[in-house]
């Protein structure tokens, strides 16, 4: 992955990374046309969502100092197919109190707006409390075996949200649960898969979505770092309901981007 040298530092001395789908399967084409890869020179690096036709939500541990080339519409990222539209990341705008683990969420401004199609939607965002029993997703083109094995398509696997009482090998996890694995949880956090399943995000899966209900609430942010297929901790989201103030302040800002 492409992370600068300090940050995989950070992430080592903390036992995370933000990371694949594991326990997944292929997504139907063209059925998450949210979706965005992130890549740099032509390897795909992180995931994203398309929030509006100029931006894309991804986590801020994705940040890089060269400019990202952005992919939408695509289900294969090695095939050439006809949907996928292709830009160039001309801002990025890493959440200001950003420190290494809390507020892992990053916006990115594109060079042009997309064409919005059957391949390529905008995805809404959570606002308020993520509800019990929902329908949840983690979709990415991450590691799928620990191994630096990428997907060939779209991965995507189910997570579902539970009461506390029934939290036994289910993917979505009480808060109180998630701060008795993980020592120095930060604020503003959703945990969902991981903890004993084999089901959750590996490496360069970081920065794509927890989607409940067709709706965006998570950014893939850390889980256990080199240790997806059976994670003993959960999965770490930043929780988008948290920052929907300042992610609205960005994309609605009259600010001329800088190259």
């Amino acid at each position: 992955m492409a992370i600068s040298f300090v940050l995989l530092l950070v992430f080592v001395l903390y036992g995370a990374d933000g990371s694949h789908i594991v326990g997944g399967r292929d997504a139907a084409p063209h059925s998450r046309p949210y979706m965005a890869s992130l890549q740099v020179r032509g390897q795909h690096n992180c995931g994203g969502a398309l929030v509006r036709e100029d931006f894309v939500l991804t986590a801020a541990h994705c940040q890089i100092s060269v400019p990202y080339r952005v992919v939408l519409g695509a289900d294969s990222l090695s095939g050439n197919e006809p949907t996928k539209q292709e830009f160039t990341s001309v801002k990025s705008f890493p959440h200001p109190n950003y420190d290494g683990h809390a507020n892992d969420i990053m916006l990115l401004k594109l060079n042009r707006r997309a064409e919005l199609n059957e391949a390529v939607q905008l995805i809404s965002m959570k606002a308020g409390r993520l509800r019990t029993r929902s329908l949840c997703i983690t979709v990415g083109w991450g590691d799928i075996g620990d191994n630096n094995t990428l997907p060939s398509t779209l991965q995507e696997v189910n997570v579902t949200t539970l009461p506390q009482e029934t939290m036994v090998n289910v993917s979505v996890i009480n808060l109180d649960v998630c701060k008795y694995h993980w020592s120095g949880l930060p604020a503003n956090v959703i945990c969902a898969g991981g903890y004993g399943t084999n089901k959750g995000f590996c490496q360069r899966d970081s920065g794509g979505p927890l989607v409940c209900n067709g709706i965006a609430v998570g950014v893939v942010s850390f889980n256990n770092f080199r240790k997806c297929d059976y994670p003993d901790v959960p999965n770490v989201y930043t929780d988008i309901s948290k920052h929907l103030y300042w992610i609205n302040n960005i994309v609605n800002s009259k600010q001329t981007p800088q190259i």
